[in-house]
């Protein structure tokens, strides 16, 4: 009866094949990759790291360990990975929540600090927030566990410096348009083409909190982003907060184009409830790419292989592609086939790597007080 084979299994058919058309056995092939794990294991407890060198016993041990609790912030797509997962891993008692903005994951961290919220075995790790949540997090080796295949998950995916964090999906920045208001002839080409005076006077909308624009740092650096950002205030744009309401106003004929505050899956999502398919989009590049759901295991969980498995599935492909499916759309670039996958190939980017993702705030505050410290009128 024919099966499927699982990719470690793969991986080591492979070996004992390549051997076999070479001069080295097969055992001194795998005394090779042993070597190699304890040396990895070895590197990583050097460095105060916990490092598990054989997937067999995380999964043995994850048996072991009962409910586990997580806090994502995957929203559209928690129900439908929750199942998938519990299929794969039927013996782990599941239990999944959503945290959505920076405000309650800001009183998660104080109930943390506080020793209040033991009860949870994986937290988001808000950008906002990132530093903060650092010294409260189980210190494995996620990135090296990674590089040796112990975990099957993209290393890109790991922050490679506190490699412990790891991150579940890429946004990256749009401009939304209503195309009954906005003529092809009339969309910027670039980023300069919306400080022209025929864009000034409430003619496009902006976020006031800077998170998208702040994403043109690695590519501009932060000088030249925040003499954009003062040009910008002086077109007087539609200040505006997040993307749900002024996405509503574009499709409603309040905004004509909605500059910085939208990414590609939010745009997507407003798209698809828009009957008479007024919301369009286009890229500006330098494209802004950042990281978002950051995962991490909390210090004080005594389920961390369970977590283990929590995480390896989450970055897996079944599971992105159901974040593609009903987030939609962010999953992560460094999820071969992605949605951001496919539609960046060949375009230039400025990616918020995992050194700079520390610095967001930093020049979030910064672009903001470049705009002036504006409110939003968009109400």
């Amino acid at each position: 009866m024919a099966r499927s084979i699982n990719g470690r299994a793969m991986i080591t058919s492979l070996l004992f094949f390549i051997a076999s058309f070479s001069s080295v056995s097969p055992s001194a092939i795998a005394a090779s990759a042993s070597a190699a794990l304890l040396k990895a294991r070895q590197e990583a407890e050097s460095k105060g790291y916990i490092f598990f060198t054989s997937h067999d016993e995380i999964v043995g041990k994850a048996k072991k360990e009962g409910k586990l609790r997580v806090l994502t912030g995957l929203e559209g797509s928690i129900k439908a990975i929750s199942e998938a997962f519990k299929k794969k891993y039927p013996f782990i008692d599941l239990y999944v929540d959503d945290i959505k903005n920076p405000d309650a994951n800001q009183r998660m961290l104080l109930e943390v600090k506080a020793g209040a919220a033991k009860d949870w075995d994986i937290m988001r790790t808000s950008t906002d927030f990132y530093s903060e949540w650092l010294p409260y997090l189980w210190k494995g080796d996620l990135f090296g566990m990674a590089e040796q295949r112990v975990l099957d998950i993209p290393p890109d995916m790991i922050d490679p410096k506190n490699r412990n964090v790891m991150a579940l999906v890429s946004r990256f920045e749009v401009v939304a348009y209503n195309k009954n208001l906005v003529s092809p002839s009339q969309l910027p080409k670039t980023w300069d083409d919306m400080l022209k005076p025929e864009w000034k006077g409430r003619k496009f909308g902006i976020d006031i909190r800077p998170q998208e624009l702040a994403a043109l740092v690695p590519g501009w650096g932060i000088e030249k982003t925040m003499d954009y950002a003062r040009k910008i205030a002086a077109q007087e744009p539609i200040w505006a907060r997040g993307a749900s309401r002024p996405l509503a106003g574009l499709s409603a004929g309040e905004i004509p184009l909605y500059l910085s505050g939208a990414n590609y899956g939010s745009v997507t999502r407003a798209q698809r409830k828009d009957p008479l398919g007024a919301i369009q989009l286009i890229t500006l590049e330098p494209v802004p790419v950042r990281i978002g759901v950051e995962q991490a295991i909390l210090a004080t969980s005594n389920k961390v292989h369970a977590a283990l498995l929590w995480l390896e599935f989450a970055a897996g492909p079944e599971a992105q592609k159901l974040v593609d499916q009903h987030e939609p759309l962010i999953a992560s670039v460094y999820s071969k086939g992605s949605a951001a996958e496919q539609a960046l190939r060949g375009k230039r980017l400025s990616v918020v790597s995992w050194e700079n993702n520390e610095k967001m705030q930093q020049w979030i505050a910064k672009l903001t007080e470049a705009y002036g410290f504006p409110k939003a009128d968009l109400k």
